[in-house]
């Protein structure tokens, strides 16, 4: 007991020596950030403030240097993840029933993931754009006429596949999303600048903005489709 309490302490006294700190320039993989205010670091990320609002990216992209600085252990941050992955999944199988098994012949239902960074590296593997859905899930009307019309239908599922790795940026409120899934969440929103919902955000594999659509649209998956070309210039 007296060794669980040292080790909490002593992960608060790290949070805390970090809090408030300022860096000129932060380099996680292909993301730069400049004028950054730390405020907070957990095992696995540092969550922060910069001009264009709020971040965190994964201690592991740093440089060995400043994973040293963040008292980075490979250990802890493998079991942290773990619980992270496990609590998302629970999030996931609870705010999103199993899909049907399509009709013979029809695509299957667009998959949505949780995780920017994921989606951005399997993007350009795979030759793709992302695309964020900000949504309020169970309790948006707007959010869930668009699911139903667009995203929930073959078309949209079909041209999913080839083209776009999906990222739903959700505010449920009769589910509780994991804390880490609920800052990343809040920090995309403040990232994009997202005032309501829902809104849609295209961005290339390199998590530059092509375009978005703020608030429903009518027309189905054709238009939806046809303003995702738009945007990514094809």
């Amino acid at each position: 007991m007296r060794f669980q309490i040292f080790l909490a302490l002593a992960t608060w006294v790290s949070v805390q020596a970090h809090a408030d700190e300022k860096l000129a320039v932060l380099q996680a993989g292909i993301q730069t950030y400049t004028n950054v205010t730390v405020t907070e670091v957990t095992a696995t990320d540092v969550f922060f403030t910069y001009p264009g609002g709020m971040g965190n990216v994964k201690i592991k992209q740093l440089s060995p240097e400043l994973q040293k600085h963040f008292n980075y252990n490979v250990q802890k941050a493998g079991a942290a993840e773990a619980k992270q992955a496990e609590n998302k999944a629970k999030y996931q199988e609870q705010a999103q029933p199993a899909p049907a098994i399509p009709a013979p012949g029809t695509a299957a239902a667009a998959v949505w993931g949780l995780d920017l960074p994921t989606a951005l590296n399997q993007a350009r593997s795979d030759h793709k754009l992302v695309l964020l859905d900000f949504t309020g899930s169970d309790w948006c009307p707007w959010c869930i006429k668009f699911d139903q019309e667009v995203l929930s239908t073959p078309k949209f599922a079909a041209y999913a596949g080839r083209k776009l790795e999906l990222v739903k940026v959700d505010f449920p409120h009769r589910v509780q999303l994991p804390d880490v899934l609920r800052r990343d969440n809040e920090a995309l929103a403040k990232q994009f600048n997202v005032g309501g919902f829902p809104t849609y955000v295209l961005l290339d594999a390199a998590g530059k903005e092509l375009g978005r659509q703020t608030g429903y649209a009518e027309g189905g998956p054709d238009a939806f489709i046809a303003e995702l070309d738009q945007f990514g210039g094809r």
